[in-house]
């Protein structure tokens, strides 16, 4: 593990310490070229889908499939951490290894999966690849997609993406091709495959971390993914000099962004949600100018639909008789009119006066619970007869996608002693990201050689 997460330490370093691994940039295609050589040193067949994620096979898939998948993501957020999404793909190369060592022979093959652009952090749609891939979202929704340079996904991947989209991959007929627009989208082939997928990654929390010493575990297995979204609020203003324009005479929607900010906060905390305004742009954006417009999103998350769904919509007037939130200026009610509906498909009447528009929405996902029930029995506990840890999680995966799309899905997540992610605080220990490993090595003998639970899996005869 240590070489394998060693190999791209260096790739898209920041200035931080954290990473900048945008999808479809130079960084991002190294490290595709690195998966490839992965691949190759192992001698498994690489495929290249429509949608642009990478496929490793150990064995072939279309005539002895469908077949066991495992792996993750490699690009990252801003400023983002070492192990969120490369973990899961270094771990899979090192379980495969641990498999071959051992002398396992599996009965159906093994893929490992590098999905692209898990994070959004350059189109804005977070599981980009995955959602492609499985035709979650249509392919002229996703191609029109655009990055803060104003280049939309057809041009990127156009412009960019060479021959074999960086590694060489093999396309329909074995013939060597990159990402082609006329067929991108929905992969009916890649997808039948795909037998069960298992994704390591490490926690994003502290649940394992906060265990009693009698419970401790260093792997947990995955129960759900909660519910979230994301929305675009617009707000206008009017560009005037910052030294010569009287405060009364201002039209400045960096105060509409304030108010905003604390409306989120407070719904979310009347909710029992986590909310999150933590992306901004402004218009002009100079120091000594009053902004034209501004533009903010919300990421908004919890236990179940009914608590996102109450962040959307708090009554105006607060969600305590103490807290009363304050209106949008003046200037911004004249601008926009009667705030009374919103674009989110969630309704409302409390931050829908700001106009949120929806740009994303994922419903509760639940994993196949005889899948997990099966994982946590595999993996168990160190010293103990006790299962691994079942646990929810609010972050989003491309494991559920896959879950959504009906495929037999399971997680696996290795302690974080920090609890910290995305960020240059991410980490796990080298022991657990090998007991990760060693985890990921049983679950996958498990579902490469055990007839499948018969309302579980279903590979094949």
């Amino acid at each position: 593990m240590g070489r394998l997460l060693g190999a791209i330490a260096d790739v898209g370093r920041a200035p931080s310490g954290g990473y900048e691994r945008f999808a479809w940039t130079a960084h991002d295609l190294t490290l595709r070229e690195w998966f490839a050589a992965e691949a190759a040193a192992r001698g498994l067949d690489l495929v290249l889908d429509r949608a642009g994620n990478q496929w490793a096979w150990w064995g072939d898939p279309d005539a002895d499939g469908p077949g066991v998948v495992t792996g993750s993501h490699l690009d990252s957020v801003p400023g983002g951490g070492a192990f969120d999404g490369p973990l899961g793909v270094a771990s899979a190369f090192a379980a495969l290894d641990a498999l071959r060592a051992a002398g396992v022979r599996p009965e159906r093959p093994l893929g490992i999966v590098n999905f692209s652009d898990e994070e959004g952090a350059r189109f804005g749609l977070a599981c980009l690849g995955s959602r492609a891939v499985t035709g979650t979202v249509g392919a002229d929704t996703l191609l029109a997609l655009r990055d803060g340079a104003g280049d939309s996904l057809a041009d990127v991947l156009g412009r960019e993406v060479p021959a074999g989209g960086a590694g060489g991959a093999r396309g329909a007929g074995g013939a060597s091709r990159g990402v082609l627009l006329e067929h991108y989208g929905r992969d009916d082939e890649a997808l039948a495959r795909v037998g069960v997928f298992v994704e390591l990654h490490v926690e994003q929390g502290r649940y394992l971390a906060d265990l009693p010493a009698d419970q401790e575990a260093p792997v947990a297995v995955g129960a759900a993914i909660w519910p979230h979204g994301r929305w675009r609020v617009d707000l206008a203003g009017e560009a005037n000099h910052a030294g010569t324009t009287p405060l009364a005479h201002r039209h400045d929607p960096m105060l509409d962004l304030a108010r905003l900010i604390t409306d989120v906060r407070a719904a979310a905390e009347h909710a029992g949600a986590l909310a999150t305004l933590a992306k901004v742009e402004v218009e002009p954006n100079g120091v000594n100018a009053i902004p034209s417009r501004v533009r903010a999103w919300i990421d908004a998350r919890a236990e179940t639909e009914d608590a996102v769904h109450q962040v959307l919509t708090m009554p105006a007037s607060g969600p305590t008789a103490d807290f009363v939130a304050p209106a949008p200026s003046a200037e911004f009610a004249a601008d926009r009119g009667p705030l009374t509906a919103t674009n989110s498909a969630l309704g409302g009447a409390g931050l829908a006066r700001w106009g949120a528009v929806r740009e994303s929405w994922t419903p509760a996902t639940v994993f196949d619970p005889v899948l997990a029930g099966q994982l946590a029995e595999v993996v168990g506990r160190p010293g103990s007869d006790l299962p691994a840890p079942v646990i929810g999680t609010g972050a989003g995966h491309d494991a559920g996608i896959f879950a959504a799309a009906g495929f037999p899905t399971a997680m696996l997540f290795v302690r974080n002693p920090t609890g910290i992610s995305h960020s240059p605080a991410e980490f796990a220990e080298a022991a657990d990201c090998d007991a990760g490993v060693r985890a990921l090595t049983a679950v996958l003998a498990d579902l490469l050689t055990a007839p499948p639970h018969p309302s579980s899996i279903h590979f094949e005869a």
